[in-house]
């Protein structure tokens, strides 16, 4: 992680420690703070990412790229990315040979410490001695103490972060120790001046007023600080929300194949004769006075041309780059049937196909499956925050633009990184395809009208985000019931299985999206061994043991009870939902375990089961 140096006698040193590439766009991408053995470090910016004369991995996706831009706009007006090379991997070092220049530096954060001996409070570079990589202090005579970085830190909601101010905590003069007790409570942890005799707790150092100073150590040097006119807050470094990374991803859609009347239409002649076609007697009577209209068009109907001609020129009109999910989800709910004894050629990037009815049992409230032997996700980070995640909207994109608080870039905006880091991850899925019909049925019931009206008064009362709508409950409730069910059986712990939602109608005109995803991959490049997708085939069988799963809770009446809308309740985004029924691992979850309802996929104890999506096992 950290580069090498070498000492006077020419000895060098190994890096201070090691991440896994996949690592470096989410848990400690830039700005995250890393605790080593003996000091703790905040993770560079980009221009602190070394790849010596190797060449960097890139993952370059121009559908993503495109999306990408207008949101780095809105963080900052010079943000942008180049042409080629604007995704790369993490740079990948050697611990057995290191090399000076490859890695990513890691900057010395907090500068602050105590002393394990005597609990000295100070910066490290005025009462504590460097001997060989470790800070050491002099308690008293003939008495050494080992030095080791506080754990409170002060950041804003954008991002920036400082060393607590430990002298104004205190007084103009201070001589400061850290007393902390054995129960680890905050308000048991006492900061005392020996110089002047104060006493503070630390559960008091919220209530003092300390405006941030707009520091970005990650990105090196005080010129890298900006004006901030927010308040610094106390920050344990170790804390779950001291850092969330915003990461988007997308499938690598490869482009369809191209329609060969249509490469015959673009011809420049033929083009200009027929772009303003109208009517199949007109595509008549062209190609009979044109006989080069009637040589491209020769071997199709007359309804076909004109079809092509009509989607030749709707292409010419998109300006606009589709959402994210709903070009993934058009694919997706298209994909060709599944032909007998298909192999999918290796380096395959996107292979998706329908699984035809009479080789599947499906419950009525299920259009289809679609089993996706390859697939390769790009994860890019774009931003991080502290404090507050952000969710992305239903595409799985962020809206930075009209945000209050924005959060932290990754780089100088005006310096010369134009990239991002990013990971690739090759897998394999399961798509389940809903009946939008059905699903608008649904959310057309009085009972979960209703349900969906207390949901939107909980989440106006927690007052963060975009409210997603019952339908999302629905699918987000039922894909983590499935998951549970599905990984007990395919070889992958539920942890090593994600899910992706496609729902609601994002786009005008666009597809109205109910349908659900599960994938299992991994960043190294054997990708995974497909038992994801067998299992896939059998979704009947696990619909039913996902059904089970949410019939009866272990915290039930309780769980199925929760009223998210009342004062006291501490969960404002979900209804019957807890750690016995819905909650995954995070990893797994798109929305940290977040907009669940049990209650809208299955009958529980004490709701009304008109609201159950499925109300018998199917």
């Amino acid at each position: 992680m950290a580069t090498r140096k070498k000492t006077d006698g020419g000895k060098v040193h190994r890096p201070d420690g090691q991440l896994r590439q996949s690592q470096l766009v989410t848990t400690f991408g830039p700005g995250a703070m890393v605790d080593l053995v003996d000091r703790a470090v905040v993770i560079g910016g980009l221009e602190h990412w070394g790849y010596g004369k190797n060449v960097p991995v890139t993952l370059d996706d121009p559908r993503l790229r495109r999306s990408l831009i207008p949101r780095l706009k809105a963080l900052d007006p010079d943000l942008d990315l180049a042409r080629e090379g604007y995704f790369r991997m993490a740079p990948e070092g050697d611990m057995r040979d290191p090399f000076p220049n490859v890695g990513i530096r890691a900057l010395e954060f907090p500068r602050w410490f105590v002393c394990q001996g005597c609990r000295r409070l100070a910066r490290a570079a005025e009462a504590f001695e460097n001997k060989s990589g470790r800070y050491r202090h002099e308690c008293a005579k003939n008495k050494t103490g080992s030095a080791v970085p506080v754990r409170f830190v002060a950041a804003c909601k954008r991002g920036h972060l400082s060393d607590f101010p430990w002298a104004r905590f205190e007084c103009d003069r201070p001589e400061l120790y850290l007393d902390e007790k054995a129960l680890g409570d905050i308000s048991r942890i006492y900061v005392q001046c020996r110089n002047c005799g104060l006493q503070n707790p630390m559960s008091k150092a919220n209530a003092l007023s300390y405006n941030c100073n707009g520091d970005r150590p990650w990105l090196g040097g005080r010129a890298a600080n900006e004006k901030c006119d927010l308040r610094s807050e106390l920050l344990v470094r170790t804390a779950s929300h001291a850092y969330f990374a915003q990461v988007v991803s997308a499938l690598r859609l490869p482009d369809p194949e191209p329609d060969p009347l249509r490469i015959r239409l673009r011809a420049k002649d033929v083009w200009k004769a027929v772009q303003k076609v109208t009517s199949v007697d007109e595509i008549a009577m062209l190609a009979k006075l044109q006989d080069f209209v009637g040589s491209a068009i020769q071997g199709y109907s007359n309804e076909a041309v004109l079809k092509a001609i009509r989607a030749e020129n709707d292409a010419a009109g998109v300006t606009a780059e589709r959402p994210l999910r709903s070009a993934e989800f058009d694919r997706l709910a298209n994909a060709p049937v599944e032909p007998p004894g298909v192999v999918v050629d290796p380096g395959v990037q996107f292979a998706a196909f329908r699984v035809p009815k009479n080789k599947i049992d499906l419950p009525p409230n299920v259009r289809g499956l679609v089993v996706v032997p390859e697939l390769r996700e790009v994860r890019v980070q774009v931003s991080f925050s502290r404090f507050d995640s952000i969710g992305a909207n239903l595409q799985g994109e962020y809206d930075f633009e009209g945000r209050d608080v924005k959060p932290a870039v990754l780089t100088l905006p005006t310096g010369n990184e134009k990239w991002l880091p990013a990971a690739e991850v090759r897998g394999e899925g399961v798509f389940v395809d809903f009946d939008d019909a059905v699903v608008h049925a649904w959310e057309e019931r009085p009972a979960v009208k209703e349900r969906a009206e207390l949901l939107l008064r909980a989440f106006e009362a927690d007052g963060k985000g975009e409210f997603p709508g019952v339908r999302f409950y629905l699918l987000h409730s039922l894909s983590h019931l499935l998951l549970t069910a599905i990984s007990l059986e395919c070889g992958y712990a539920a942890s090593a299985i994600r899910e992706r939602i496609y729902c609601g109608r994002a786009e005008v005109d666009g597809p109205n999206m109910a349908g659900l995803m599960l994938t299992a991959g991994t960043t190294g490049s054997e990708g995974t061994l497909g038992g994801l997708v067998e299992e896939g085939r059998r979704i009947r069988h696990h619909l039913r043991e996902a059904w089970d799963l949410g019939r009866l809770c272990s915290n039930d009446p309780v769980c199925a009870a929760h009223d998210p809308s009342a004062e006291a309740s501490d969960r404002h985004t979900e209804g019957a939902a807890c750690h016995g029924c819905l909650y995954i691992a995070e990893s797994s979850c798109e929305r940290f375990n977040r907009f669940l309802d049990r209650a809208l996929v299955v009958p529980t104890i004490g709701n009304d089961p008109a609201l159950a999506f499925f109300a018998e096992r199917p």
